[in-house]
């Protein structure tokens, strides 16, 4: 980090100043600096909005997945009742 520091200092100082006026080089450097700042600060929110850390998907149960593949038309009715009736009769539908 110093190295990256001291590297934008060589370069903001290489323009030197005009007058009193801030150089070229410190405008390079400080559009840097807010380039990274601000891509910072829309990576921490976007990381935040998905869910931090926590954004490992949840396993559903079986019988979860048994009442998502009727509602999306998977399965028939009778075919639902019949794996419902063998999940819950070996104690699977947890």
């Amino acid at each position: 980090m110093t190295a990256v520091a001291s590297a934008g200092l060589v370069l903001a100082e290489s323009f030197g100043w005009h007058n009193g006026d801030v150089g070229a080089g410190w405008w390079i450097v400080m559009m840097l600096g807010m380039v990274i700042f601000w891509g910072a600060v829309i990576a921490v929110v976007v990381w935040l909005l998905r869910g931090g850390s926590s954004s490992r998907p949840t396993a559903d149960s079986p019988l979860e997945i048994l009442q998502r593949r009727l509602a999306q038309g998977e399965i028939s009715t009778e075919e639902y009742e019949r794996r419902r009736a063998a999940l819950v009769s070996t104690g699977d539908a947890s």
